[in-house]
């Protein structure tokens, strides 16, 4: 497999540190309110490449941490009246309840900064004892990007460009406009902890570097995130781990590329800006997942409700498919499958390995299950042997479980399968207006049915 490495602006075969197995850090969210779909997006695309590992038979160890503390946490709950721990609490539950509606597997590990204020006051000492980070007069600690001669090497930008863009105003306790805070010294009103540089609490940046490294190791194989995150906080993330150990941090370095709202920038100000919990609303999540896989991971995609309506379509698409074949399963013949046909789906599942291996290709790696979905739509619509059947399934639930859809079936009522069985004794005894009047309370109750060859189905409207 080969996948774009930041780093060195180009495709790499992907060789892991420890053969058959390959260690991941994914920057999780920050817990303070639902996450947006600009943070589905890498959420989605991460777990996918976890997938597809796994599929070609990778042990991987995943870790994607929650950001349990900074001043965005701290202001929403003191404005709430409630602690941070309780508002991370909160927030963590409801990101668990949409990440397993969009089909994200939980992590390997989920590590929260609170949790590992031991580790990050050591790596902060480290930085401290090898010159590569200071303490303020008011007790914040800094690192001093000067000390480290590679920095600015994910971005591409020298320090000196860096420093004249950045955003940072020279104070009396900085040295450097590029130097950014690893311990912030206590305010009133925060949570803090106790240090050897007073009470306080850590920067944004540390974080991930001492929780990747107690997981993953010093040299882990992949760190990914959302582009925006390359600067500063990726940057950060290296000056302060290759600072403290002398080691390559991450081999590989994966980013996806930004959600634009109907061709504009996603932004609280524009009113183009959706949580995940809004457009569940709306959608089963299924559909966005499926739609943020249509594009490669590193390109822009672009989010509207024609396009959303046309993963919506894609998704009935994938679930009418699946039924067939699974009727084909019932229905099958005896007899052995015809080699020729076993032939073809192996062509599919070839091409969908080639598009997946170019560097997470999920579009093509999608074009290459509808034409799986094509063949078999055409084969089984008369009987063939089970044999060809159970190997379709076998093909069609390994693909669409690499892409984390149709992980689960709509759940119909009981009560609406016990109209949909009163109609069918109607239609069997030619009552055909209470059959008609048990479709239309079906259909009012938002399910519809069909009558197929097999009998009739039940779906949601």
């Amino acid at each position: 497999m080969k996948i774009y490495n930041t780093m060195t602006r180009q495709k790499e075969e992907l060789v892991p540190i420890t053969p058959g197995e390959v260690k991941i850090y994914a920057c999780g969210p920050t817990v303070y309110n639902f996450f947006h779909i600009g943070n589905a997006r890498p959420f989605i695309v991460f777990d996918t490449l976890r997938r597809y590992l796994e599929y070609r038979g990778y042990k991987v160890t995943f870790v994607q941490n929650f950001t349990d503390i900074d001043d965005k946490m701290i202001n929403r709950a003191n404005a709430e009246g409630i602690t941070v721990k309780e508002l991370a609490e909160r927030y963590i539950k409801e990101y668990y309840q949409d990440a397993d509606a969009l089909g994200i597997e939980r992590a390997t590990v989920n590590p929260r900064a609170t949790d590992h204020i031991e580790e990050i006051i050591e790596l902060i000492q480290t930085l401290i004892e090898k010159g590569h980070a200071y303490v303020a007069e008011n007790g914040d600690v800094y690192y001093a990007t000067h000390t480290f001669k590679d920095y600015g090497k994910l971005s591409g930008q020298p320090l000196e460009e860096l420093e004249a863009g950045a955003r940072i105003e020279v104070g009396d306790i900085k040295r450097s406009p590029s130097d950014f805070a690893l311990w912030k010294a206590y305010k009133p009103g925060e949570p803090c902890w106790d240090s050897p540089w007073g009470r306080g609490r850590p920067g944004w940046h540390i974080e991930c570097s001492a929780m990747s490294m107690k997981y993953l190791g010093k040299t882990f194989d992949i760190h990914a995130g959302g582009v925006d995150l390359t600067f500063p906080h990726h940057e950060n993330e290296i000056a302060q781990s290759e600072g403290a150990t002398g080691q390559t941090f991450a081999r590989y370095w994966m980013h996806n590329g930004f959600i634009n709202v109907d061709g504009n920038k996603m932004s609280k100000s524009a009113g183009n800006f959706f949580t995940v919990r809004d457009i569940a609303k709306e959608y089963d999540l299924q559909v966005v997942r499926l739609f943020m896989l249509t594009a490669q991971y590193r390109k822009p995609v672009n989010f509207s409700r024609d396009l959303i309506e046309q993963a919506k379509n894609a998704l009935e698409r994938l679930k009418n498919a699946r039924e067939r074949i699974e009727d084909a399963v019932r229905t099958g013949t005896d007899g052995t499958a015809d080699p020729e046909f076993l032939a073809l789906l192996e062509k599919h599942k070839n091409a969908f390995i080639e598009a997946m291996d170019d560097d997470l290709n999920t579009a093509d790696a999608i074009g290459a299950l509808f034409e799986l979905v094509r063949d078999t739509n055409v084969r089984f619509s008369e009987a063939r042997p089970k044999a060809e059947a159970e190997a379709a399934q076998q093909l069609f639930g390994e693909l669409t479980g690499v892409l984390g859809i149709l992980h689960k079936k709509d759940e119909i009522p009981q009560e609406i399968l016990d109209k949909a069985e009163q109609r069918q004794a109607a239609r069997r005894a030619r009552d055909w207006k209470q059959a008609d009047a048990l479709r239309d309370e079906i259909t009012a109750l938002g399910y519809i049915i069909e009558d197929t060859p097999n009998g009739p189905k039940v779906k949601k409207a």
